[in-house]
């Protein structure tokens, strides 16, 4: 027997537990209760006192554990066989692997209403030696998730039957436990919650400032300062600053070791794989830190570069400007603001082609540099909060990821 064989237990468990836990097949801890091809098309504004749940809400996420029946959309009733509290759906179907078996918890009375699985969903309701909320969990733990990227079928549309997800192994520990680790998740994902909205509304109020402090095209609705009453000049975003295109790298001169990093468009999202290079360039083909730089190919917005001196790659811009006509601040919030409005008329696409000409030809209202420096300082602060919350929210999720695989088995 392997050392993984032989493991009765997770690495971590609350004090006071030592008992072993049992791994059953999922079909013999639930009962399988009726869900319905209902769509869309079936619903109604109408209050009928009939709910249903739509695959699609659990992939979006609009529906995880619903305690309040209201979020979800009426139908008219057809003699509907109902869930009960506890009970757990999972979306059958998905666009990629990563979906497969998403899953909800029914964590509200329907007394007074009746809640409807509907389109691809399988509804599960777990026996009385199973904590729902528990269920429901082991539902997006790696180790499901593993197993439903195994056993989904399909090419565009993946799915995953009854069959197989009642073949699922789960391991339980007694029903006290499973309600400890239940209790303590949940507070996570409340806290997750709350940090979330808190981020949102900081992302809200940073955006409403910032349109009121720059919105060139309605300047006479904006936001001032007190005794800021100097007039805005408004010219093209050429006229003060120049957009200088990076070095265009052939893959052979790309070296895994070498004197300068190459800063490619991808190491500012998610590649973290660097090339190097050891090209004696012109002064403009290198940027140093505090340098301002945009990507204009696939992902594309202005960045301040905050790392050490590099090679900038062909796809990204340097901005040069005079610091005595326009604050660094102020230019770096004016181009955050214009891509906004730029996914704004995008019309949902997802390849936006922007030239070096189209940013030359923006307008640009720009005040006196004391009021720059101004604008610039209240929305860099705002800047720094929104990290704050962001890092504040990442962690609470590494948490709750690493609670997921040491409290789970």
């Amino acid at each position: 027997m392997s050392k993984k064989e032989q493991r009765k237990a997770p690495v971590l468990r609350f004090k006071g537990f030592t008992d072993d836990w049992e791994q059953r097949k999922l079909g013999d801890k639930i009962t399988r209760i009726k869900s319905y091809s209902i769509s869309h098309g079936y619903e109604t504004m109408h209050d009928t006192n009939t709910k249903y749940i739509h695959y699609g809400d659990i992939h979006t996420g609009k529906v995880k554990i619903i305690n309040d029946i209201n979020i979800l959309p009426n139908i008219k009733d057809n003699n509907y066989i109902g869930l009960n509290k506890g009970d757990i759906v999972v979306a059958d179907a998905s666009e990629d692997y990563k979906g497969i078996a998403d899953a909800c918890l029914v964590n509200t009375d329907t007394d007074s209403n009746k809640i409807v699985a509907g389109l691809h969903t399988i509804a599960l309701r777990p026996q009385k030696d199973t904590y729902p909320q528990y269920l429901y969990t082991y539902l997006s733990t790696d180790i499901f998730k593993h197993f439903g990227y195994k056993t989904g079928t399909g090419l565009k549309v993946f799915g995953i039957s009854y069959k197989e997800l009642a073949k699922f192994l789960v391991s339980f520990p007694s029903i006290k436990e499973q309600k400890e680790i239940s209790k303590l998740i949940s507070l996570i994902e409340k806290n997750i919650d709350l940090q979330q909205r808190k981020l949102d509304e900081l992302i809200q109020i940073k955006e409403g400032i910032g349109q009121g402090l720059l919105n060139r095209h309605y300047r006479n609705l904006s936001i001032r300062f007190n005794q800021e009453n100097s007039p805005w000049k408004q010219t093209k975003l050429g006229k003060i600053t120049s957009f200088v295109n990076g070095r265009a790298f052939k893959q052979k001169e790309l070296m895994n070791r070498g004197l300068y990093p190459v800063l490619r468009v991808g190491n500012f999202y998610t590649n973290n794989k660097w090339y190097y290079s050891n090209l004696n360039l012109s002064p403009d083909k290198y940027a140093n830190k505090g340098d301002l730089l945009y990507t204009w190919s696939a992902s594309f917005g202005p960045h301040v570069w905050k790392g050490p001196k590099v090679i900038y790659h062909y796809h990204i811009w340097k901005i040069n400007f005079d610091p005595a006509v326009i604050s660094k601040a102020y230019l770096y919030e004016f181009l955050k603001l214009d891509k906004k409005e730029i996914l704004a008329n995008s019309n949902g696409s997802t390849m936006i082609h922007i030239t070096k000409k189209d940013m030359e030809n923006k307008m640009i209202t720009v005040p006196d540099m004391n009021e720059q420096i101004k604008i610039g300082k209240i929305l860099e602060k705002l800047d720094l909060k929104i990290e704050l919350n962001k890092n504040k929210l990442n962690n609470l999720k590494s948490v709750k990821q690493f609670l997921l695989q040491k409290m789970f088995m």
